[in-house]
């Protein structure tokens, strides 16, 4: 559980510095200096695209970026919803069954969502794995679970 609460933290947090993100990221890739996406492929033309289009909403629209710090707030909300599943296990079935339900739903989230707003596949895999990922520690919990209150279906 204290995997899936510092997770949920982790990817809120890195929710806010988008920005900073991508240019250590386009750094990593061998472009730090570009200053078009063009000539680029794959995840470097990818993170550039996104590095120039926040640098320009940042510029242009500011408080568009407000919307991402919501995101990352709900994160850490979420976050502490599981607190009490961390505390009191026993008492805390439907807290993680509700944690598996929107694990599974990000794949269709992701997938549907980023098709209609032109994400590449790749980077829908990639959150689709938070989903996936996400999921392994409450399906451990809930076996635990089962461990600490046999009675439990």
């Amino acid at each position: 559980m204290a995997l899936f609460i510092t997770g949920l933290i982790f990817s809120g947090a890195t929710a806010f510095p988008l920005l900073v993100e991508m240019k250590l990221l386009a750094r990593m890739l061998g472009a730090p200096d570009a200053t078009s996406a063009i000539g680029h492929s794959g995840l470097t033309f990818w993170i550039l695209t996104v590095r120039f289009g926040l640098e320009d909403m940042y510029q242009h629209y500011p408080w568009i970026a407000y919307g991402t710090d919501w995101l990352a707030f709900g994160h850490i909300v979420i976050s502490l919803f599981f607190v009490g599943a961390f505390i009191r296990p026993e008492e805390s079935r439907t807290t993680i069954q509700v944690g598996i339900a929107a694990c599974l739903l990000i794949v269709p989230l992701a997938l549907i969502c980023g098709s209609i707003r032109g994400i590449p596949f790749y980077w829908q895999l990639i959150d689709c794995s938070f989903g996936l990922f996400g999921i392994l520690p409450l399906l451990y919990c809930l076996r635990l679970q089962r461990l600490i209150r046999p009675s439990i279906p």
